[in-house]
């Protein structure tokens, strides 16, 4: 009989024992597998904040912020002037438009003259210009749209205007958001050339179901025809109510060549945003531009990642050597059980190896049905048990935030934004930052069991399960088989 099919075989021999074995043993692979996927969850959730919303600065012009700022516009030229700042990796410029609906208006019964629903004029800090097209909102103004649009006009007479909620419009220079975070286009392509002037738009989910678009269709802005290039999913109703177009192509529109809304600068990493952002105010000149940093809670929400990744860690590390206790002591009985055995396969002839690999193979066969079980356990439970980490940790986060003050406002391109963003500051439900706060950001951790992640998961358990087979095998197989035998 072969090693494999001997070893197979001793698996088997007392089924009972087998399957109080392999439950025990599924638990703990099944903990150490949770944990491990919690950890790689939290991991990726830390490496996308460092790489993308935690490392980006805001420029707007200096007294440019909220609805009654002032300054001079951004300019190209000092786009350049940020980007030759050290550490500075990328910027980013962009030129916010309001796109409001051509028809939306009526006439005023005491002048005649026909007035704008709210969005009309010129947004924050005269950045936003407000140009017409044929889309209609795909966010309907409603009780607080109706509110906020006729506060200020009691007295007056005449028809009340039809309230038409803008469409937001931004123009940049690359493919990201306006808070530098890669475009999700859900379908179609990006809009290829963002330095060309190009009769190409991003248009958003939302707005695209509204007016019926896809791929290919076609509208006006100011009377110029554009073609969809691609949707893309912002994650609110209100960031899809937006269209994105090339920077040169928003300046046109505008008619205000080589100026800018905002920048968006990426910095290399974390650590130097700080230095970076004095770095680049001090070359823009505080006369001439605001930088702000809008994720100061991430620091905070990445510090309680860290803390829950290493605890993961730690739990996986304790969860695996649980298991490798458990095969030990298990092959530690069996040895005991067979010295017998052993001592007539050292009498006939049978070599160390030989001996260690039948046992080791024995552990492998039982691990291997662990590790299935595990592995159902573990996709059944590691979203709770990350969830069960992280929200020990949430509720300090969040208070720390709440002191330190919301997350983006104020900070985003000049109000509106395609990102969520709501004007005056603040974001939808009041919670701060590109994902809704440090809260926000702890709860948003996705635990997703990966094919890569459980197989080093489960190489890690075979490799604690053949030393924990092997060494008692090997112990018992250096004795003498004389020795075993009168021992029996």
């Amino acid at each position: 009989m072969s090693v494999l099919a001997r070893s197979v075989g001793n698996a088997f021999r007392n089924k009972i024992r087998t399957a109080a074995v392999v439950a025990v043993l599924a638990v703990a692979i099944g903990l150490a597998l949770a944990m491990l996927v919690a950890n790689q969850a939290v991991g990726a959730k830390v490496q996308e904040l460092n790489a993308s919303v935690g490392t980006t600065l805001t420029v707007n012009p200096a007294g440019g912020q909220g609805f009654e700022g002032g300054g001079e516009p951004l300019t190209t030229a000092e786009a350049e002037t940020a980007a030759s700042v050290a550490n500075v990796t990328s910027v980013v410029g962009t030129k916010a438009l309001r796109l409001q609906t051509a028809t939306a208006g009526t006439t005023d019964s005491a002048t005649g003259t026909t007035q704008q629903g709210p969005g009309g004029g010129f947004g924050p800090g005269g950045q936003q210009a407000t140009v017409t097209t044929n889309l209609t909102a795909a966010v309907d103004a409603g009780t607080l749209g109706n509110r906020n649009g006729s506060a200020g006009t009691t007295g007056t007479t005449g028809t009340q205007p039809v309230r038409a909620l803008p469409i937001t419009a931004t123009g940049i220079g690359a493919e990201v958001d306006s808070t530098g975070k890669a475009l999700d286009i859900t379908s179609g392509t990006g809009l290829g050339d963002y330095t060309a002037a190009e009769a190409k738009t991003l248009v958003g989910t939302s707005l695209a179901e509204k007016n019926s678009l896809t791929v290919g269709s076609t509208f006006t802005i100011q009377d110029k025809t554009f073609t969809v290039a691609g949707i893309f999913d912002a994650g609110t109703t209100f960031g899809n109510n937006a269209v994105y177009v090339t920077l040169p192509e928003a300046q046109t529109l505008a008619e205000t060549p080589d100026e800018l809304s905002s920048m968006i600068v990426t910095v290399n990493s974390m650590e130097n945003v700080d230095s970076t952002k004095t770095a680049v105010q001090d070359a823009l000149g505080t006369d001439k531009a605001d930088v702000t940093q809008g994720q100061r809670n991430l620091e905070t929400a990445v510090s309680s990642l860290d803390s829950v990744k290493n605890i993961s860690m730690v739990a996986f590390i304790a969860a695996l050597a649980t298991a490798g206790i458990i095969i030990l002591l298990i092959m530690v009985m069996l040895v005991r059980e067979r010295r017998r055995e052993i001592g007539v396969l050292k009498a006939i002839g049978a070599r160390n190896r030989t001996i260690g690999l039948q046992f080791v193979l024995e552990s492998l066969v039982l691990v291997a049905l662990g590790s299935v079980v595990g592995a159902v356990i573990a996709s059944l439970a590691s979203g709770g048990i990350a969830s069960a980490l992280i929200s020990s940790n949430s509720t300090t986060t969040a208070a720390t935030t709440t002191q330190r003050g919301g997350g983006l406002a104020g900070a985003m391109p000049n109000g509106a934004v395609p990102g969520g963003g709501l004007p005056g500051g603040g974001l939808p439900g009041g919670q701060g930052g590109p994902f809704g706060g440090a809260s926000q950001l702890l709860t948003s951790v996705t635990a997703s069991v990966s094919p890569g992640v459980l197989a080093a998961g489960i190489a890690a358990v075979f490799a604690v399960a053949i030393i924990g087979a092997l060494v008692p095998a090997l112990l018992t197989a250096r004795i003498r088989p004389i020795e075993v035998l009168r021992g029996e």
